[in-house]
């Protein structure tokens, strides 16, 4: 297998630049996840990777090789495309071996990879059927099956599951995660859904209008997100943010409408480069705000009155917006313990995990949970 190196990459369409100076390391087997909303750059810098887009200026490598100039057949990639893009007057086992035919690999080795693959797919009994029998599931597992007979050094996904279901998707993200321990392969995996990027990824890289905004592993973007950018676009449903200053002598946030939330101050050497009275944007998670009285666990908390805005079932779970003073806030709770539209009810906000933004730069001031 191999690594992927970026260096200052840089892709221009006429004069308008649309990746800005990429540096990314990607190691070998690692799986990569570039996610990021919709013309964020993500696929164009997958596409580049590929050869399928010239590079303005700065570097790829993969392994030792710098590709910049090779074609995309002489990368030694394989890439899965979001429409599966099979030859639909083929059947499963033409497709799966069209590209070793291209390159006239012996019939007998083409029999063995591609048996192999479909043994690792479940295609074994689907050999002999063309695309138009197959399911949407089963054609992208034909798609990643012309993918492993060729052997590639990397596997380069460009958001293959957006046309599935939600629980075709929920089951073909088990089935790549466990393709990815079985071959042992280099992985970047393109999508705009953090769900995905959360399950599939060893490390994450979130992306916006072109810029890397933070890389990390999944849990350490989710925990220690840079901006409110990544805290907003990673964890569903997506962190709270809500603006409001900082009142140093008194411990806490006052936020519009005469609300303030108690907050545990960080050490010296973080409120040295604060103020009092600093415009901020406080960020809390829905899963450390839920309604009062139920066990929790948490060492610091407080409570909050509030009125339910609206409620969103989901069985085990529900949703609640609660109504504080000027913000609605997302809260998490047990889905019997669901309150009604209209109740006033008091919310428990656990303390040790409250994350503090500068409101001017949208950057990182504290986290309670690691600087207090």
């Amino acid at each position: 297998m191999a690594t992927v190196v970026l260096k200052n990459v840089i892709k221009r369409f006429g004069k308008a630049e649309v990746i800005h100076n990429v540096d990314l390391a990607i190691e070998d087997r690692e799986f990569m996840v570039l996610v990021g909303p919709s013309g964020c750059g993500k696929s164009t810098i997958l596409r580049m990777i590929a050869g399928l887009e010239t590079i303005s200026s700065g570097t790829i490598a993969i392994g030792d090789q710098v590709v910049n100039d090779l074609a995309p057949k002489d990368r030694h990639i394989a890439m899965v495309f979001q429409n599966y893009a099979l030859y639909p007057h083929m059947n499963v086992f033409e497709n799966m071996s069209f590209g070793l035919r291209l390159k006239k690999t012996p019939p007998q080795e083409i029999e063995q990879r591609v048996g192999a693959a479909a043994e690792i797919l479940g295609l074994t009994d689907l050999l002999h059927r063309k695309p138009f029998e197959l399911s949407g599931g089963q054609r992208q597992r034909v798609a990643m099956g012309r993918a492993i007979v060729r052997n590639p050094s990397v596997f380069l996904f460009d958001e293959p599951l957006s046309n599935l279901d939600a629980k075709l998707r929920t089951q073909m993200r088990a089935e790549i995660k466990l393709l990815h321990q079985r071959v042992h392969a280099t992985v970047i995996y393109v999508t705009h859904d953090q769900i995905e990027a959360m399950t599939l990824a060893d490390r994450i890289v979130v992306l916006r209008d072109g810029r890397i905004e933070q890389i990390g592993k999944p849990l350490e973007l989710f925990h220690h997100p840079v901006n409110t950018f990544v805290a907003g676009f990673i964890g569903s449903p997506p962190m709270n943010l809500v603006e409001g200053r900082l009142g140093l002598s008194e411990s806490r946030i006052v936020f519009a409408g005469g609300v303030a939330f108690p907050i545990r101050m960080p050490k010296e050497r973080v409120r040295e480069a604060i103020e009092d009275g600093q415009a901020v944007v406080c960020g809390i998670r829905p899963e450390d705000m839920t309604l009062s009285g139920v066990q929790t666990g948490w060492r610091h908390a407080f409570d909050v009155q509030g009125q339910v805005q609206m409620v969103e079932p989901l069985g085990s779970e529900t949703y609640v917006h609660v109504r504080i003073g000027d913000a609605v806030w997302v809260g998490r709770c047990e889905g019997r313990l669901a309150p009604h539209i209209g109740d006033a009810v008091t919310m428990t906000v656990n303390t040790d995990h409250i994350h503090v933004f500068d409101a001017a730069s949208r950057g990182i001031l504290f986290s309670t949970g690691q600087d207090a």
